[in-house]
């Protein structure tokens, strides 16, 4: 899952299907449509986990998590101390100083 301000998660989505394996992404505006997209996923797909982009917060992973009851692995994609930084910087001027 990802961030993105001009994001509409319900166009802004992609399978990739292995046969065995499924990995999903879905890009969307905000923490609520978050929630929303990860509970419909995790119902739909059984999810066994979730992967965040580094612009989630540590509260947004509290919350993904506890909207689905404990169920789903939720983790964020973060990195060594150079790269958060070339991450942070992109967020920035995408989000302004978010």
């Amino acid at each position: 899952m990802v961030h993105s301000p001009d994001a509409d998660p319900h166009q802004h989505r992609s399978l990739i299907d292995t046969g065995q394996y499924k990995l999903f992404t879905v890009i969307m505006k905000n923490r609520a449509q978050a929630l929303e997209v990860a509970q419909a996923m995790a119902v739909k797909h059984q999810l066994d986990s979730i992967l965040l982009c580094p612009g989630f917060t540590n509260l947004d992973v509290a919350q993904i998590f506890e909207v689905l009851g404990g169920k789903v692995g939720v983790c964020v994609a973060r990195s060594n101390g150079p790269s958060n930084l070339i991450a942070a910087q992109a967020r920035a001027r995408n989000y302004g100083s978010k």
